[in-house]
């Protein structure tokens, strides 16, 4: 899930199934761990990267709002006013006047992974790192405090 956080396709189902549990067992086991179910997390992580992006990058609320994940921005503002107390165009004014530094709205895509790399958009598959056992992957308890 931290790999594909920013996928609006991301399919609970698969990634249970993925981790060798069923869907159910899947959301026990990770709120178990993470206090938190799999849906609350990922939102989440969503609204961290979208008050990251808000922050730094020239890039419209609408653009951040696909960059981060959300496939509606009424949704995505909701969520966002929910996590912050702010919408996303006010968190913006607020950290854009005391003074951040906003970076090109390329650069912001890049970072995050809005575009693909030659050998995807080319139809070749890309070459991923070895990934960690499932289990252990997704189920393992968070040391670091969120955003680290």
């Amino acid at each position: 899930m931290d790999r594909d956080w920013a996928d609006p396709a991301l399919d609970l189902d698969a990634v249970a199934a993925y981790a060798g549990y069923s869907r159910f067992h899947f959301v026990r086991a990770f709120k178990a761990a993470y206090g938190e179910t799999p849906g609350q997390y990922l939102s989440r992580r969503r609204i961290e990267r979208a008050e990251e992006l808000l922050r730094s990058a020239n890039l419209s609320v609408t653009e951040i709002c696909g960059l981060v994940g959300f496939s509606s921005l009424g949704t995505f503002s909701a969520r966002f006013k929910a996590e912050t107390g702010v919408s996303p165009s006010e968190y913006r004014t607020k950290h854009v006047r005391n003074g951040a530094a906003l970076i090109p709205g390329c650069y912001a895509m890049l970072w995050t992974g809005g575009f693909r790399p030659r050998t995807e958009a080319a139809g070749a598959t890309p070459k991923r790192p070895a990934e960690r056992p499932a289990k252990s992957a997704i189920l393992e308890k968070r040391t670091e405090p969120p955003g680290a």
